[in-house]
């Protein structure tokens, strides 16, 4: 499903050069749930954001759901993205103007999709979400859980091969991230989906079929 051979990531930050990623080889099969934790700065945020398509590697190859990202020109690589990969970040990013129902039909209608069948869809999905009662609430009339829950929604909302999230609890109060990590597990089983979660909270991992670590820009054996 995901492959990473030899990967490695480095900035340029004037003359300095920063090597986020370090020669990393990495196997993950369709349907597993992983979780990748390690300190701030460690490059779990960049290799997450790197096998979703979101960065480019420096050196090595990516290939996910049989495709070598790499190879793929910078059109076909959104559509890529838009179609495979379903992503949740720390922040929500939400778009605060629109309602919950109408953020999680974005992506459908992006797709093509007309905007009742892409609000019916989202309706879909926030209930499953536990979110029923909060479709037409705006960002701002929600909690914090909430809005992460409409953003796993939003995520799902396009059947991705994969879901990325990327500290999806770390703007949240200890008991709304054991309620989240909860909602990751309970997708996961009921759809068998492909999740990759990194986290810096050591129970991110609980919920993960197999928990990776990293340390400067490696994962650890």
């Amino acid at each position: 499903m995901i492959e990473l051979q030899q990967v490695s990531k480095v900035y340029h930050r004037g003359p300095e050069e920063i090597q986020a990623l370090k020669g990393v080889d990495l196997k993950i099969a369709f349907g597993e749930f992983v979780a990748i934790t390690g300190k701030s700065g460690c490059g779990k945020s960049t290799l997450l954001h790197i096998i979703g398509g979101l960065e480019q590697v420096s050196r090595g190859r990516v290939i996910l759901d049989g495709r070598d990202l790499a190879l793929l020109a910078e059109p076909e690589l959104t559509r890529f993205r838009r179609d495979k990969v379903g992503v949740v970040f720390q922040s929500f990013n939400l778009l605060p103007l629109l309602t919950l129902v109408e953020n999680v039909a974005l992506p459908r209608v992006l797709q093509g999709v007309a905007y009742p069948q892409a609000r019916a869809e989202a309706g879909r999905w926030l209930t499953e979400v536990g979110l029923a009662a909060r479709l037409d609430h705006k960002p701002h009339q929600v909690s914090g859980g909430e809005m992460q829950r409409a953003a796993i929604a939003r995520a799902l909302i396009n059947d991705p091969a994969v879901v990325l999230a990327d500290e999806p609890t770390g703007n949240l109060d200890s008991a709304t991230t054991a309620q989240i990590l909860q909602l990751f597990s309970d997708l996961h089983r009921q759809w068998q989906k492909t999740v990759i979660l990194v986290s810096h909270a050591p129970e991110a991992g609980a919920a993960a079929d197999r928990v990776l670590r990293m340390q400067d820009g490696r994962l650890l054996p």
